[in-house]
């Protein structure tokens, strides 16, 4: 699968990998930005990607270790990939360890184009959304048994969406919600779409856009695993890491 990551240039430029280093990819995903770490990382470096989907770390193994183990080039760093949540790096490793650290928050095209894993509406699927398909929490599940006010102040929260407790109260009039599709043409019936930014390039968004990302957050954990990441980053770089 082709993948060219947004920024990429402007990612690795800043990370200023050192060869021979040691960097961890805690969001590999397609393995993007980590093929980049790895041309310069060259065989002394180690690269260690992290990811919670196991669909994209699967991807990301062809495509960093080659096929049958045959690196993708004769110069070519060790590379370890682990299937966890990058607020795990604390845990998993030692102070003054790595060289760089990468984060590329958010939702990856691979979950949004699969309508079976639930992260969008332009296609009709299961409400899921989760990044890791062994976690408990689904979408589904938020949005059927969070009461109004949980629900809204999810919405508000995560989405920044103006209009929550609208939205909120359409949600638990309509339930059971068992699909995207259904959730969004709720939410659409509550909520008219809003236009962002003032220029006239900018377009309507969807009404349920905001929502979606609401939801997708809160069932990932994103902010509390962002937050964890954070704290963890600077006593695992080395001095002068990135």
């Amino acid at each position: 699968m082709s993948h060219v990551p947004v920024l990429l240039k402007e990612a690795i430029d800043f990370l200023a990998v050192r060869r021979g280093g040691t960097y961890i990819d805690a969001t590999v995903g397609l393995g993007g930005h980590s093929c980049e770490i790895a041309k310069r990382l060259g065989a002394p470096g180690h690269l260690i990607g992290l990811d919670k989907d196991p669909a994209a770390l699967g991807i990301a193994r062809e495509r960093l270790m080659g096929s049958a183990g045959v690196p993708p080039a004769a110069d070519w760093p060790q590379i370890t990939l682990m299937q966890c949540s990058f607020a795990e790096v604390g845990k998993r490793f030692e102070s003054k360890f790595a060289d760089g650290i990468l984060a590329d928050i958010g939702v990856s095209s691979l979950q949004l184009d699969d309508a079976a894993r639930g992260f969008s509406f332009q296609a009709d699927g299961p409400l899921d959304m989760r990044m890791d398909p062994q976690s408990e929490r689904t979408a589904e599940q938020v949005v059927n048994h969070l009461d109004e006010r949980q629900l809204a102040d999810v919405i508000y929260e995560f989405g920044e969406e103006r209009r929550s407790r609208r939205i909120a109260r359409a949600i638990c009039r309509s339930r059971p919600i068992r699909s995207t599709a259904h959730l969004a043409d709720v939410i659409s019936a509550a909520a008219r779409p809003m236009n962002r930014g003032h220029d006239k390039h900018d377009r309507r968004i969807h009404p349920a856009t905001l929502t979606f990302q609401a939801l997708r957050i809160f069932v990932n954990r994103e902010l509390d695993d962002l937050r964890a990441l954070l704290q963890a980053a600077p006593r695992i770089l080395k001095p002068g890491g990135r």
